[in-house]
């Protein structure tokens, strides 16, 4: 599974060297985006920053990079692609000229009416192929002669998942889309305020949470404070359920509950629906260890180390073809003998996207020595695939969109597999689940995609 990006913004009262705090706050986010970072600061008269391909750390690789930035505004930007190839040129936070003086703008999500809006620009020059840049163009030519108007009036022409950092030489301002359905959070520090996808790039600065970010809702910050304004009414929310099994950071916070207690309880659901017998329980690590900790209590189940994770080895998601996929596995992964040898075990993952990486485990741990292998994921069968930002891959890629529950076993050569409900995956979120996007696990799409971009995904193109 694979995110499209970390979105970040800070304005100070009483600093101008917003940089490092930003980074600090990036850095933190760098789970949902891997391939480009970027950070731009406001003084009230010029930006300055740089966007690089790559890691935080490489793309600012010392402070000497940082401290020249000043300002009492900034904004930052991870980003993986899911629209637009992964170049310099896509790389964020987009700087464009406007009547209103530079706008800079990071965007987490994926639009699903980007060729309309792209011909509502006819003489626009784009300097890239992101949707992210198409906002930013729609903004700067707006006819509107209010700021805020033309980012209202910008707002309403789009379709899909958006959550956005804004930054003009005065203002920053968050925006999540009418669905809500990426993540955006407000935090307060000292003489400051900060906008940010998840809740644990607040904590690294030492802000304090102080409120998520409304579906349809902007906060404008300025040298008056902040203020909320709802752009947008009515319409169904629906945050992406992924969040809860596996984008979001498990120490991140959303409506004041941590993703962790509620992967710790999908794990507990897990167990009582696909139990198994079994000596052991084992994570794939990270993303499986809170479920496999709740599923071991549940079962009554010893939990134990059974991989150990390369932590200098970023996603396999990023390796541009299979074969590099499947070597990433190998370099990312390393099963410990000891433990598992001559045991029969519980191996607990997120999800299954294509199969090859859950089958790349369960020979990998069978060839160090495990008796029976047992897969447990906690999250119903992915069948379809995402127009929001999340690169699931097309439907004819889709291993449960193709087979059976005991297909796909077969195939990844498990002895047994067992996935969770989408009843008690709800249950675990403690939202209602008309507040929820389960699209790719129902079919069900709160924002309909156009007919040619949902034919070419379901069919497999």
């Amino acid at each position: 599974m694979r995110e499209a990006c970390g979105v970040y913004g800070i304005y100070s009262y009483d600093g101008d060297h917003l940089a490092k705090p930003t980074y600090y706050g990036l850095f933190s986010l760098q789970h949902r985006g891997q391939e480009s970072a970027g950070i731009f600061t406001s003084d009230g008269q010029k930006f300055r920053g740089k966007v690089g391909m790559g890691l935080v750390n490489v793309v600012f690789n010392s402070e000497e990079d940082l401290k020249d930035f000043t300002g009492n505004i900034a904004i930052g930007h991870v980003r993986y692609s899911t629209t637009g190839s992964s170049v310099i040129a896509n790389a964020q936070p987009i700087i464009v000229e406007s009547k209103f003086g530079p706008i800079a703008l990071g965007h987490n999500g994926n639009l699903i009416n980007t060729d309309e809006l792209r011909s509502e620009l006819p003489d626009y020059k784009f300097k890239s192929t992101t949707d992210s840049e198409v906002i930013a163009a729609l903004l700067a030519n707006s006819p509107e002669n209010d700021f805020e108007a033309a980012l209202t009036a910008t707002l309403k022409k789009c379709r899909g998942a958006f959550s956005l950092v804004i930054m003009t030489l005065d203002k920053l301002i968050g925006v999540r889309d009418q669905h809500g359905i990426r993540p955006l959070s407000v935090g307060k520090m000292n003489q400051a305020y900060v906008i940010a996808s998840e809740t644990c790039g607040l904590d690294v600065v030492g802000a304090d949470f102080v409120r998520d970010v409304a579906a349809g809702e902007m906060v404008i910050i300025d040298k008056n404070g902040l203020q909320s304004k709802t752009w947008s009414r009515g319409e169904k929310e629906a945050l992406c359920v992924f969040e809860f099994i596996y984008f979001a950071r498990p120490d991140s916070l959303l409506g004041g509950r941590s993703f962790h207690d509620v992967r710790v309880n999908l794990g507990k659901y897990l167990a009582k629906e696909q139990p198994a017998e079994a000596e052991m329980v084992i994570a794939v690590p990270d993303s499986g260890i809170p479920a496999s900790m709740g599923y071991a209590s549940e079962e009554k189940i010893p939990y134990s180390e059974g991989m150990i994770k390369n932590r200098y080895i970023g996603r396999t998601f990023i390796q541009p073809s299979q074969i590099m996929r499947d070597i990433g596995v190998k370099l990312k992964l390393n099963p410990i003998r000891d433990a598992i040898r001559g045991r029969k075990i519980v191996v607990i993952d997120d999800s299954i996207v294509r199969g090859t990486t859950s089958r790349q485990i369960v020979r990998m741990l069978r060839d160090n020595g495990a008796r029976e292998v047992h897969m447990r994921i906690s999250s119903p069968p992915i069948l379809c695939p995402c127009f929001y930002g999340i690169d699931t891959a097309t439907r004819s890629e889709l291993i449960a969109a193709n087979l059976s529950v005991e297909g796909i076993r077969k195939y990844i050569e498990a002895d047994s597999l067992g996935y969770l409900s989408l009843k008690s995956l709800v249950k675990a979120t403690n939202l209602p689940q008309d507040r929820l996007c389960l699209a790719c696990l129902n079919g069900e799409y709160p924002v309909k995609a156009p007919e040619r971009m949902q034919s070419l995904k379901l069919a497999g193109f």
